[in-house]
């Protein structure tokens, strides 16, 4: 691989904090650049649909399949990365509320001034969840979307909590993670990585994929509040 290799990347905003780690000890070990972008997965799918040009998606597995079969992404190069849960958020020092249970998450819902999710893929299974549970209608009026990091609302006050991703939980200053939700609730989302359909850099985009399989790119995951697919 010559070092002028340069590689593209789309990447779902979740990922952020990973690839932050991850990237720069990739380019020091192939010779290779590599330029990251981040979206929403929908704003993400509808770009490459509409023919970005990149040569490595990172998106949740149902999505970059969808990319696939509308062959944007090339056939067979889906390698799953990382297996991400979804949290609570409460204010950083602010009681964590019991969420161990079932019966005790929802009392939690019920009993918050305000909740925060995201308008991405965590945000869409929060919002069946609610209906599945019978409290959509009571949250409806105390929820509060956004397109950024949940927790970001949770450590301003305009939410007293907040569910996401783990991984988007996290980094946030000023949040903290209370845990995951129940595993009877639990909505875990892989992602993945695929090459596009006319990349042109094949094998610096596969060398990228082959190294978030690495040991030192599993560490990291796991650091991250995520599991190595």
């Amino acid at each position: 691989m010559a070092a002028a290799d340069e590689i593209k990347i789309l990447s779902g905003g979740a990922m952020r904090s990973l690839m932050i780690d991850i990237v720069p000890l990739f380019e020091l070990a192939s010779g290779a650049k590599v330029e990251i972008e981040f979206r929403l997965t929908s704003v993400l799918k509808k770009e490459i649909e509409d023919g970005a040009a990149f040569d490595i998606a990172l998106l949740p597995r149902p999505e970059l399949d969808a990319l696939m079969d509308a062959g944007k992404i090339a056939a067979g190069s889906a390698t799953d990365i990382t297996r991400s849960a979804v949290g609570l958020a409460v204010r950083a020092g602010a009681r964590k509320p019991d969420i161990a249970t079932v019966e005790a998450f929802k009392r939690t819902l019920l009993a918050a001034r305000s909740i925060a999710y995201s308008d991405g893929p965590s945000g869409a299974y929060i919002a069946r969840l609610l209906g599945r549970l019978g409290v959509a209608l009571e949250m409806k009026p105390k929820t509060r979307l956004t397109s950024g990091p949940v927790a970001e609302l949770v450590a301003s006050g305009e939410a007293e909590i907040g569910m996401q991703q783990i991984v988007a939980i996290l980094p946030v200053k000023g949040a903290e993670l209370a845990g995951p939700l129940p595993s009877e609730l639990q909505n875990v989302i892989v992602y993945a990585a695929g090459l596009a359909a006319r990349t042109r850099e094949t094998a610096a985009a596969r060398a990228f994929v082959a190294f978030m399989g690495s040991h030192e790119a599993r560490r990291l995951i796991r650091a991250k509040g995520m599991e190595p697919a």
